[in-house]
């Protein structure tokens, strides 16, 4: 035992070693590829009159907490605004433990595999206000990034949130979102909404009906939390900064088309929304006509206080029509051919599935909050998210004020994840999902653990350093642990 231990010890500080031979390139580009993207924005806008409240994008580009004010404040009311981040995110992984692997397992060297991955964006929000209420905002995006395998698989829960784009290089470059917003104002006083990306400043009834159509993300408006949202400056595991079971719609790129209906009276906020899903799971193709393949959900939130500390918790529920396959019919149809299982032999549409989650939030102090998430699905049907029937995460979020340091922040997150028994059994007969699939399965949880450091270097610029420790990748016991080693430039305007 003692001999096993100082092995594993010796393997970790060799991947540390590893790790911090190459960081000086990547702290180069980490802080340059950021810089230079922005730069560029940044010279073309530069007559632009722009908002000069600081903002950090802890929330999603569409929030449901934004930074407001009582009605006194005497800011002025934004017609227009222009808005920019860049994002560059570089990650290595040891030489873990794989007695074998299969079509979808995350590989180590030894399988011909190259230890680095990394991904680069940048985004500008722009948005106008067209009439009373209404305001209209458009996000042009470039992407280039590879994960460690050339494909995203591997893992239940995904170490880079910005990978769910895909893997691009040279980059590519597209319509994030483009949405209209109308706000129907119901009283309850005034409050003051600072100018945000996606967000214009102007005052705006505390109660209010908001009514969303376009194209944007569906983590945009659902399952948002202070403290674990957004990968380009917290958390960045998907099974820590979102509910890993839920079933949310997106496209290859993380994105949906739809209507999503807001209501805001005093401590409560109930959100409605159709959004589609692709045609054909993991493609760009959605279903326009919300008709066909698309999602339903319902998300309640209740703000409230704590020990004199704000805090959420939030409720949602989703059900999901698509052309999807059954885990139990490839089953069903290997048995019937002495076949291996194939879910691709078995898409039918008009399939549904569902889920649930429940996602906390709790402020300790100025500098403390707490969060936790758990979410569930059947897992009877092949995901179009990830491989995850359920999760169950929290963690803890710090600022540095004690250390003299208030814009920086430590965080500490674990998740636990499963999935159901027909997609076990399927993996454990050789079936293949579209992220995961060892050729054979050792089923146990997987466990993942995630610590980062942010650090403000200058102005609105971010360098942090995260570590990541998956135990029993995809939901095998006979392979890993995996430990990724991070480093994450991030900037704003």
């Amino acid at each position: 035992m003692l001999s096993q231990t100082k092995n594993q010890a010796l393997t970790y500080r060799k991947s540390l070693c590893e790790f911090v031979k190459n960081i000086k390139d990547d702290l180069i580009k980490a802080i340059a590829v950021p810089l230079l993207i922005l730069g560029v924005s940044c010279a073309a806008f530069a007559e632009s009159p722009v908002s000069s409240a600081p903002v950090l994008l802890a929330a999603a580009p569409v929030s449901d907490t934004p930074i407001a004010e009582e009605m006194d404040n005497d800011g002025e009311t934004e017609q227009w605004s222009i808005h920019g981040q860049a994002t560059y995110i570089a990650q290595q992984k040891n030489n873990f433990n794989s007695p074998y692997y299969g079509q979808n397992s995350l590989l180590n060297k030894s399988e011909g595999n190259g230890s680095k991955s990394y991904s680069v964006s940048a985004t500008a929000f722009l948005g106008a206000r067209l009439w009373e209420g209404a305001e209209a905002y458009y996000n042009p995006e470039m992407f280039e990034g590879t994960p460690f395998t050339g494909q995203l698989v591997g893992l239940g829960g995904f170490q880079n949130g910005e990978l769910q784009k895909g893997s691009f290089a040279p980059p590519v470059y597209y319509t994030a979102r483009a949405f209209l917003r109308q706000t129907f104002g119901l009283g309850g006083g005034k409050e003051y909404i600072e100018g945000s990306p996606n967000q214009l400043a102007g005052n705006i009834d505390k109660n209010r009906i908001v009514l969303t159509y376009g194209k944007f993300a569906t983590l945009d408006f659902f399952d948002q939390n202070t403290y674990s949202h957004d990968p380009r400056t917290q958390f960045q595991n998907f099974s820590i900064f979102l509910m890993g079971a839920y079933g949310y719609a997106a496209d290859a790129k993380g994105f949906t088309y739809g209507v999503v209906a807001e209501w805001y009276q005093e401590n409560w906020i109930l959100k409605a929304a159709r959004l589609a899903m692709p045609t054909s799971p993991n493609t760009l193709q959605l279903d326009y006509s919300l008709a066909k393949d698309y999602t339903n959900q319902i998300e309640l939130t209740r703000s409230h206080e704590a020990w004199g500390q704000p805090g959420a918790i939030r409720a949602l529920v989703y059900q999901q029509y698509a052309y999807m396959a059954n885990y139990q019919n490839a089953l069903n149809l290997a048995q019937a051919t002495g076949t291996t299982p194939d879910i691709y032999s078995v898409r039918q549409p008009g399939q549904t599935s569902w889920g649930y989650g429940f996602n906390l939030e709790q402020a300790v102090n100025n500098d403390v909050g707490l969060f936790a998430r758990w979410s569930w699905n059947p897992g009877k049907t092949e995901t179009q998210t990830l491989d995850i029937s359920r999760s169950l995460s929290g963690g803890i979020s710090i600022k540095g004020s004690s250390w003299s340091r208030p814009s920086d922040t430590v965080g500490l997150g674990y998740a636990v994840n499963a999935i159901a028994s027909p997609e076990s059994s399927y993996l454990q007969q050789g079936g293949m999902t579209m992220f995961i699939g060892d050729g054979a399965l050792s089923y146990k949880t997987e466990q993942v653990f995630e610590t980062y450091y942010s650090a403000k270097i200058y102005k609105q610029l971010y360098v942090s350093a995260d570590y990541q420790r998956i135990a029993n990748p995809a939901y095998n016991s006979a392979r890993g642990p995996v430990n990724f080693f991070g480093l994450r430039a991030h900037i704003e305007m």
